[in-house]
């Protein structure tokens, strides 16, 4: 046995300046292709639908390489959902961006299905030694 401290018992710190900075960002860009998808999805039905969806995956699953974290994906997800959240509400002179079609309720569960997917789906970092099994 080494004398190390396994990973996952070290203590949590947190984030350095750069990698909250890049969360910010992420969570920016999400807000950003939530917001598009939600003008996109309507317009050119059902292409605009599957465009908002594949940008929302892009991003998410991008991100998450990019970075090597899930956090990234994680980040970008919900500034996708916050956005989208924001845009359902009705204003209070009645008037709204979701209809109540069903083109508008597969853009909302689709992208949540598509949030949980990439950030699911995206690479994790791995304690460094040998490539021997735990517990061996």
């Amino acid at each position: 046995m080494n004398d190390r401290t396994p990973p996952l018992a070290q203590p949590l710190r947190p984030p350095s300046a750069g990698r909250a900075a890049l969360y910010l960002g992420l969570l920016v860009c999400g807000a950003v292709v939530g917001a598009a998808g939600a003008l996109v999805q309507t317009a050119w039905f059902p292409g605009g639908l599957l465009l908002a969806l594949a940008g929302e995956a892009g991003l998410c699953l991008g991100a998450a390489r990019a970075v090597g974290a899930r956090g990234a994906a994680v980040a970008s997800a919900v500034g996708w959902a916050i956005a989208v959240i924001l845009l359902t509400a009705s204003r209070p002179e009645g008037d709204f961006l979701f209809a109540a079609g069903g083109g508008s309720y597969l853009f909302l569960l689709g992208g949540i299905a598509l949030a949980v997917i990439c950030a699911t789906l995206a690479p994790v970092r791995q304690p460094d030694g040998d490539a021997a099994r735990l517990g061996k």
